[in-house]
């Protein structure tokens, strides 16, 4: 199956690089332009990406009298290599990757980042420009030069710079010829004690080889292969493998639309996101990461009753939004915000999100250790917690911040808790249990159905007694609150494929919000309808759907959390977690099975 490919330049054309412990985004001209520094949500010393047009916060290698670039991930990696051509001839080469393989025994993902420089042909010259910030926007000027390193001290963490380049050419910003491979290390301030050149080599081919072997054990569906590859690479880099977490982005304030003020910070964990991802990771056969994302969840679920709905890479941090003045925001569109509101929200969601992630501990019988009757019990609290909470208002799956309603996927959420653990419980052979709450969900669903119809739309609505139209109800055949077949869900992806449609894409709602009538589609409701799609039967409108999803990613194969259905523009942070699990969901979903495609051919 031939992949198309959005091919004109948009503001998000940015490549990813990663160890899942830090990760950076490199622009098609091999500018690093945001690097939070030593973790995803730290202070980023690289911030010229929310800086609008100020020069700051970034590492740049130009080449005088540039006249071509070319861009790309090498094949299978999370390395980005960037050739630059002159208007002589003369090209260099740029790789950029964060170190990760097997060192000593044990995973090596240091908070580092290496830029390896080679000339390819002529004579070039370049300069290198590192300006880096601190304090989310303010430029480091405490600079403080050593024999091959550079100290930039500011804020809570120094950033050091080892390298074979010339020191002085480099803090003063001197164009100077390339007529050898030089390397520039990044990371935190001790001491760079290997030879530098050869240790960034052998880093670099390490990598390479650590990136074929993860891809090598992946189960990929035929058709889309490469956009497979490329998303689970990109879920990978959002796992923060110390604690498990995995980020819905690993940026903040990159707004949903143009002057709209809905910027917001997304480096963080959101629970909400848990039963997609496990499942992305679970078609893919990652369990070694879903292993360790259900580990993080379960450990935030065992704090006890009340959960807030968006974590920190370590669990239970504080999320306090606030404001940076010191950048402008992407493109000029402020505010950039630190923190996020929603954690101190009420979403009633998230019991069944938990419950749904954690129920793959009970049934997959690859992991070294599975789910067992203690492990119920604290679910069972979470179980609890829906019961009685199901029908409450909250703020509901998109987080409105000024206003409350009875949501109907928080209460299908709920809902589906309790039938998980009726589930779990029969496996358990717990009868009674497995009696128990089989019996709790069955007035839930019933209530669920009666109350969210409207007979007038010809739809289930997004809230109880309320019109509006919401995407998320096109998951409920998924989640098993209704069958495909269901008149219900039938009718409700007509209205919804009609009514939120806008220029082929859909809408995760239309109707008025907080900050006014929403003008981009989010990406992760399309995958969505193209499943439902897929599940009534209409399998050739759910694979143009799909298809032109994958042509709206950027130059590299990621894409962002919105799209605007008329210039088809990405928007919204980058890269965004709902939508690359989308892809893996919904290619496996709808391609041929390699018999089919290729051993019967």
């Amino acid at each position: 199956m031939t992949e198309r490919r959005q091919t004109k330049s948009q503001n998000l054309d940015l490549a990813l690089i990663g160890n899942s412990c830090s990760a950076a985004l490199v622009d098609r001209n091999a500018r690093i332009v945001w690097w939070c520094f030593p973790y995803f949500d730290s202070d980023p010393v690289f911030s010229r990406l929310l800086a609008d047009d100020e020069e700051k916060g970034f590492c740049e290698i130009a080449l005088v009298d540039l006249a071509e670039t070319e861009s790309r991930y090498v094949r299978n990696t999370a390395i980005v290599e960037t050739i630059l051509t002159d208007v002589h001839g003369a090209k260099v080469r740029i790789c950029d990757f964060a170190p990760r393989f097997v060192r000593f025994e044990r995973e090596y993902r240091p908070p580092q980042i290496i830029r390896r420089i080679e000339p390819l042909a002529g004579l070039p010259r370049i300069v290198i420009r590192v300006r880096p910030t601190h304090n989310y926007g303010r430029p480091t000027k405490n600079i403080v030069v050593g024999s091959n390193h550079i100290r930039y001290i500011g804020g809570t963490h120094v950033l050091r710079l080892t390298s074979d380049a010339p020191l002085s050419y480099i803090v003063n910003e001197i164009a100077f010829p390339l007529t050898r491979p030089m390397n520039l290390i990044f990371g935190q301030d001790d001491p760079f004690l290997s030879a530098i050149d050869t240790t960034s080599r052998e880093f670099l081919d390490r990598t390479h080889e650590h990136w074929l072997a993860w891809v090598r054990n992946l189960a990929v569906p035929f058709e889309w292969q490469s956009a497979v590859v490329r998303a689970a690479i990109t879920l990978k880099m959002c796992s923060f493998m110390e604690t498990g977490a995995i980020v819905a982005a690993h940026t903040t304030s990159i707004p949903e639309a143009p002057s709209s003020t809905r910027t917001w910070d997304y480096r963080y964990c959101w629970l909400r996101d848990a039963y997609f991802v496990v499942d992305a990771l679970n078609r893919l056969g990652a369990t070694h990461t879903m292993e360790s994302y259900i580990n993080y969840i379960t450990t935030i679920a065992a704090d006890g009753k009340d959960i807030r709905p968006v974590h920190s890479i370590v669990p239970f941090s504080s999320l306090e939004e606030t404001i940076a003045p010191d950048l402008k925001g992407f493109l000029g569109h402020g505010p950039v915000r630190v923190g996020n509101q929603a954690a101190s929200q009420t979403q009633n969601d998230v019991y069944g999100s938990v419950v749904l992630a954690a129920t793959q501990m009970f049934v997959d019988e690859r992991l070294p250790k599975m789910g067992d009757e203690s492990l119920f019990h604290r679910l069972e609290t979470l179980g609890e917690s829906a019961l009685a909470r199901a029908f409450e208002p909250d703020a509901g799956l998109w987080e409105y911040r000024t206003r409350s309603r009875p949501h109907t996927y928080s209460a299908a959420l709920c809902w589906a808790a309790c039938d998980r653990l009726a589930g779990i419980a029969r496996r358990l052979n717990i009868a009674d249990r497995a009696k128990y709450w089989a019996t709790s969900a069955r007035p839930l669903r019933e209530r669920i159905l009666a109350e969210a119809w409207d007979e007038k739309r010809g739809a289930l609505t997004g809230a109880f007694g309320e019109p509006d139209l919401d995407a998320s109800v096109l998951l409920f055949a998924e989640l098993g609150l209704l069958s495909a077949t269901d008149e219900r869900f039938i009718k409700s992806c007509d209205t919804i494929g009609h009514d939120l449609m806008r220029c082929g894409r859909i809408m995760r709602y239309t109707a008025p919000d907080d900050f006014g009538r929403p003008e981009t589609a989010f990406l992760a409701c399309n995958f969505w309808y193209a499943d439902a799609l897929s599940q009534i039967g209409r399998a050739a409108e759910a694979r143009e759907m799909f298809e032109s999803i994958l042509a709206s990613r950027n130059a590299y194969g990621l894409l962002s959390e919105d799209i605007h259905p008329e210039t088809k523009e990405l928007w919204g942070n980058l890269p965004q977690t709902y939508s690359m699990a989308g892809i893996i969901n919904t290619a496996t979903r709808l391609s041929s099975s390699w018999e089919e495609a290729w051993a019967r051919d």
